[in-house]
């Protein structure tokens, strides 16, 4: 196979690893995570299990909408090969991001849980998250750079997958689905501005009336 003929296939296997990767991550996490959903009550249990299974998480999450970029990466840096680190350091800053996760989840309440997820709805709606979520859609150097840039703007999504369950597939899928449309679709103000109203109004609800968000909190003993 001469190097003319890889050229042009690279992006679209670096499409199809990359999918593939997420897939088979995202069948792993649900193994990894089955048993541990405890709501608010979940505990992050040991550091080393904690880091395979947020790296895991990370993967299956954050793959699926990276991927373009990522095949984009391969054909303007020439081929498979270079797609390999950049994929590497777009998943290297989300594993980091698991040690602050892990430094700050604690088996908590709703209310506390409550205020987190108005926050995350919050941050939605800043000119801060407007400007990280358009970095992430532009084209980055490197994987470092482009995984810096879509963790600035999931920032408040990943503190409501922390807040209501950081162990829970329910809403590790909602928080997925979110994050990659974000890194896919261009911002419209009436489709965001709804959105981070909806997470606010869901924060609020926690806060207000807890047991109407099934799973939330672990049933009595």
């Amino acid at each position: 196979m001469n190097l003319e003929f890889r050229r042009p296939a690279a992006p679209v296997m670096a499409l199809g690893l990359t999918l593939g990767l997420a897939a088979a991550c995202w069948a792993a996490a649900a193994r990894l995570m089955h048993g541990m959903d405890m709501g608010v009550a979940t505990s992050p249990g040991s550091f080393g299990f904690f880091a395979a299974t947020w790296t895991t998480m990370m993967a299956a999450m954050m793959l699926p909408g990276a991927a373009p970029a990522v095949a984009r990466h391969a054909r303007a840096a020439g081929g498979l090969r270079a797609a390999l680190p950049f994929a590497g350091g777009y998943l290297a800053v989300w594993a980091l991001a698991g040690v602050v996760a892990y430094a700050l989840d604690r088996p908590h309440g709703s209310p506390a849980a409550g205020v987190l997820v108005i926050a995350a709805g919050a941050y939605e709606l800043t000119p801060v998250k407007r400007y990280f979520r358009r970095r992430c859609r532009e084209y980055a150097g490197s994987g470092l750079g482009f995984g810096l840039y879509c963790a600035g703007s999931s920032a408040g999504l990943m503190a409501m997958l922390v807040a209501l369950g950081v162990m829970s597939l329910w809403w590790m899928s909602v928080v997925a689905a979110l994050a990659s449309a974000q890194k896919l679709l261009p911002a419209k103000r009436a489709v965001d501005v709804p959105l981070g109203l909806a997470v606010i109004a869901l924060g609020s609800t926690i806060v207000i009336a807890p047991a109407l968000l099934p799973g939330l909190t672990p049933p009595p003993m």
